[in-house]
């Protein structure tokens, strides 16, 4: 017998997780079409040129390959890996858009702000809160260098969170060329930085100890990997030490003014000017570990909870690995997966989402030879902007009240053999158990009123 699981990190979503779910989305789109972005679609399905070489050695790995279809599929000959595959599901939301950029670039305004709200997957092992199907929900601005961008999208994934009921939340921030100074710093030669950064990204996950075991594992010297770690300790000892009239993000840049370069360090601190008020701390070991980011990076946090919500940063190289222009570009991608996993943990869901019901009443059938006048009366209740489900069936009415009770609605209308001689309908309500006898025309006036009172 076939098993009946999903496929190992994939998931089923039940009617309750549909209603979470797009509950977030809900506010994500309410208020990223508040900052002025636009809606945009792309295939799931992308060429696999168009996303290899774009995320890294470890970003390559995780790429879900399509073999190719019919007569292009020719197993006994296939001598590469380009003989087997062509297509590829999308592992980001990012490298589409530059594509998209690249093609319809004549067709899109000087300053692009697009948001993309769609599933990503990744071939990599399942583990709480990580899936290898997930959505990825966007926000990206291209076309302009201005540090502005950054700051606006760092404020819009604030205001998300605050909207969702997160009260304690944090946007690390870093520049990929304040990392590079410090590897440069540390001794460790441009040629390994890719490496480091790879390294560097998982601190978080395995600790100093792992990270300095992978840069040695790179080819990184243990005196480089040591004054490394130890920079990015002095740099958390700051933070944990800070009073609270002190201004951490401006003492961790006074430290670098002999490292890193001028014009960084002006970048990264309007950044903060702009954002003053929001929760923003300047993290010199965030790394992010996708290879095309440029400048400017973020992560989203909260207490308690190992990994992030979301991140992202400036690419400005990108879009030019689709065509002749190099066009400035930055964005915020947040994780609706772990979203959603801290919610629910949480109880941060409002009651009408979290006990929410698929309709405000249910009809009852009382035979067939009622079941006409039952989806009369239920069209009627619809019209006047009541949600109605009918029970397909003519059961005995305790089958039918022992249902309504199963899938939580409210209201029930019961319309017998003498309701529909008198033109009438019982309401039964389902908390209190009361029953009203009234016209049917009153009826949906009565279940509004009943509803707003409980």
């Amino acid at each position: 017998m076939a098993s009946t699981n999903p496929a190992r990190g994939m998931r089923d979503f039940l009617p309750s997780d549909v209603r979470k779910r797009e509950y977030v989305i809900g506010i994500i789109k309410e208020v990223y079409e508040s900052y002025g972005f636009e809606p945009l679609e792309t295939p799931a399905v992308e060429n696999l040129d168009t996303l290899m070489g774009k995320y890294g050695e470890e970003g390559n790995q995780l790429i879900f390959k399509i073999l190719k279809r019919g007569e292009k599929l020719d197993l006994e000959n296939a001598g590469k890996e380009s003989d087997l595959s062509d297509l590829a599901l999308r592992y980001d939301l990012t490298v589409p858009l530059a594509r998209v950029v690249a093609h319809h670039r004549n067709d899109l305004p000087k300053f692009f702000k697009r948001y993309q709200i769609q599933p990503v997957w990744r071939a990599d092992r399942p583990a709480r809160g990580r899936f290898r199907e997930f959505y990825q929900c966007d926000v990206d601005a291209i076309g302009s260098a201005s540090v502005a961008v950054e700051a606006e999208q760092i404020m819009a994934v604030s205001e998300i969170l605050k909207s969702l009921g997160f009260d304690n939340f944090q946007v690390r921030l870093n520049h990929r060329k304040i990392l590079a100074d410090i590897l440069d710093t540390a001794g460790v030669v441009p040629q390994k930085h890719g490496d480091a950064l790879v390294a560097i990204d998982k601190l978080d996950k395995i600790g100093p100890e792992g990270v300095s075991k992978e840069l040695e594992a790179r080819g990184i010297s243990g005196d480089a990997a040591e004054m490394l770690l130890g920079i990015f300790a002095e740099t958390q000892k700051i933070i944990d030490d800070r009073d609270k009239s002190e201004d951490v993000n401006r003492t961790i840049v006074s430290n670098l003014i002999n490292i890193v370069d001028n014009d960084v360090l002006t970048d990264i601190g309007n950044i903060l000017r702009f954002c003053e008020g929001f929760p923003v701390q300047l993290d010199l070991s965030l790394a992010r570990g996708l290879s095309y980011y440029t400048g400017a990076i973020f992560e989203l946090t909260v207490p308690d909870l190992a990994g992030s919500l979301g991140g992202g940063g400036r690419y400005d190289g990108l879009i030019g690995m689709f065509g002749k222009e190099q066009i400035p570009a930055c964005g915020f991608s947040l994780g609706l997966e772990r979203i959603l996993v801290v919610m629910e943990e949480r109880g941060m869901f409002p009651p009408e989402i979290a006990e929410s019901t698929p309709a405000d009443i249910m009809v009852t059938i009382w035979n067939e030879d009622a079941a006409a006048e039952s989806l009369k009366l239920a069209r009627e209740l619809r019209q006047q902007g009541l949600r109605v489900t009918l029970y397909p069936d003519p059961d005995k009415l305790g089958k039918q009240m022992k249902y309504a009770d199963q899938i939580k609605v409210p209201f029930v209308c019961v319309l017998g053999e003498t309701e529909i001689a008198d033109g009438t309908v019982t309401v039964k309500n389902m908390t209190s158990g009361e029953q009203t006898s009234m016209h049917r025309s009153a009826a949906a006036e009565f279940i509004m009123n009943a509803s707003n009172q409980q």
